[in-house]
């Protein structure tokens, strides 16, 4: 029998306050029921263990998102990890990683995550710069980010830290002295994400009212070559669009996403891919967090049904997830996974205008081709 493998994203859905950039599903709520959650969640898995994923199968990751996953307390951390380990089998080496803000850092509350099984802790340090701090929404300061990243260092066997450029009026001169100053903190792995307004939030609705002023194209595509550079120089390359590593620490639960593993979604709003038998199936859930309580409560998960995806549809968002990585899409793999060859035209085309290199193995995005990434996986889409 083979093994059948995947991770588990688990999503913790409340926050302290909500940042005027985000579009995810996180919420504000007084009173968070931390016990409601945990024994919700066991089911969802349980029912997931029925339904969607066989018993022998094996977990090798898993994911706390939000939401603000630090908000709550390591033994429901615990808890998750018992219910998921009574369901299959977790593997030794799992990576199981943990979101937090500075905000809600502690040293004896990042031990008891320790002692509750995680062993790699995402930070959303977002920036160094206090100005730029206020004006992006966050609770902590530089100085709650920098001791943060102390104990996290101290604490866990790997450690990542989120930051946010590309802010209305920022500078290469500015931008640069953050950058630095955050390498040199020294975790293994560093997500760089440019600022972006997403319909739905505060930031969007002071675009619309002239309030606020995002940074021009040029500025932005500047401040992205240069971040290639510099952290290139230091040691932490990308291996996808807008994510670093040292050798070795690349996220392994976010390659899932990326190669097109199995992966399984629970709690509010959460999504999943699972691949039975070369049947790709798509799962959400439930996104209103007292919504999804009831439905657990009443059918045992908060699952929507589940959907079967086309060879087509999958090969789709298969090429979407691949080519932000560096390492590309293996185009053999490919085809024998889904039946599906790509435009050999747009391939042309694309490699003529540099923006793809391809050998006998692997399609990738140039760094040419990554300024304009969405512009290269549409051409490969409608080139199909």
């Amino acid at each position: 029998m083979n093994r059948f493998e995947f991770g588990v994203y688990v999503h913790w859905p409340y926050c302290a306050a909500k940042c005027p950039y985000c579009d995810f599903n996180s919420h504000v709520r007084r009173e968070i029921p931390e016990a409601a959650w945990l024994d919700a969640i066991g089911k969802e898995l349980a029912f997931a263990a029925t339904e969607l994923i066989p018993p022998h199968a094996v977990v090798s990751s898993v994911f706390f998102g939000g939401g603000t996953p630090s908000l709550m307390n390591a033994g429901t951390v615990g808890g998750v990890m018992e219910s998921i380990s009574r369901n299959w089998t977790l593997l030794p080496d799992a990576e199981i990683t943990l979101e937090a803000n500075p905000s809600s850092a502690e040293a004896g509350r990042f031990r008891g995550y320790r002692a509750a099984g995680v062993n790699r802790l995402s930070l959303g340090v977002q920036s160094l710069d206090d100005t730029a701090l206020r004006f992006l929404g966050r609770l902590h300061d530089s100085a709650d980010a920098k001791r943060a990243i102390v104990f996290a260092v101290d604490t866990f066997e790997r450690v990542s830290i989120d930051l946010i450029y590309g802010r209305p009026d920022q500078t290469v001169a500015e931008w640069g002295a953050e950058l630095t100053e955050a390498i040199s903190l020294g975790t293994e792995h560093i997500s760089l994400y440019q600022l972006t307004i997403e319909d739905g939030t505060p930031f969007s609705a002071r675009f619309r009212a002239g309030i606020l002023t995002p940074l021009s194209e040029q500025p932005a595509a500047e401040l992205y070559e240069y971040t290639q550079e510099t952290v290139n120089r230091a040691g932490l390359p990308a291996y996808e669009i807008s994510n670093h590593a040292r050798a070795g620490g690349e996220c392994r639960h976010n390659l899932l996403y990326w190669r097109y593993g199995n992966y399984l979604g629970v709690g509010p709003g959460a999504h999943g891919r699972i691949v039975r038998e070369g049947a790709p199936l798509a799962t959400t859930t439930e996104r209103n967090p007292e919504r999804w309580l009831s439905r657990v409560a009443a059918n045992e998960s908060g699952f929507d049904p589940f959907l079967p995806l086309t060879p087509a549809e999958a090969a789709r968002e298969h090429l979407l997830m691949a080519l932000r990585l560096s390492e590309g899409i293996d185009h053999r793999e490919f085809h024998a996974r889904w039946s599906h060859q790509l435009s050999e035209q747009s391939l042309c085309m694309l490699e003529e205008a540099q923006l793809i290199a391809r050998d006998e193995i692997r399609t990738r995005v140039t760094p040419k081709g990554r300024l304009v990434l969405n512009a290269v996986i549409a051409a490969l889409l409608d080139g199909e």
